[in-house]
């Protein structure tokens, strides 16, 4: 990805009692969001958690959701006529809030 793009990662934390259906997440949810944000979104990935940083650790997170965009600007753009239809679907494949953060690439 270039310089000065936004990343925007979308991240469901693991935890004792927390569901997370990968199969869902990447055969509906994500070409859902990559559906109705269009030509904004110049690139995704998927991640799924294996384990932490001790060996035979649970993973931090079951997945990570990773989407590009131009800038922040593009992002809000269209994410916002869908944020209600993106959101909705949470549920559908797990029990966590996730947790977003959005950053820019420097290097």
């Amino acid at each position: 990805m270039k310089k000065g793009m936004a990343k925007v990662s979308v991240m469901y934390a693991n935890g004792e009692g927390k569901t997370f259906d990968m199969d869902y997440y990447t055969e509906v949810h994500m070409p859902l969001v990559q559906k109705l944000l269009c030509d904004a979104l110049k690139g995704s990935s998927i991640e799924k958690g294996l384990g932490g940083a001790a060996p035979g650790s649970t993973a931090p997170y079951a997945g990570i959701g990773i989407m590009y965009f131009n800038s922040v600007r593009d992002f809000g753009q269209a994410f916002a006529p869908h944020s209600k239809e993106i959101t909705g679907n949470l549920s559908n494949f797990n029990s966590i809030k996730p947790l977003v953060q959005i950053s820019e690439i420097i290097g």
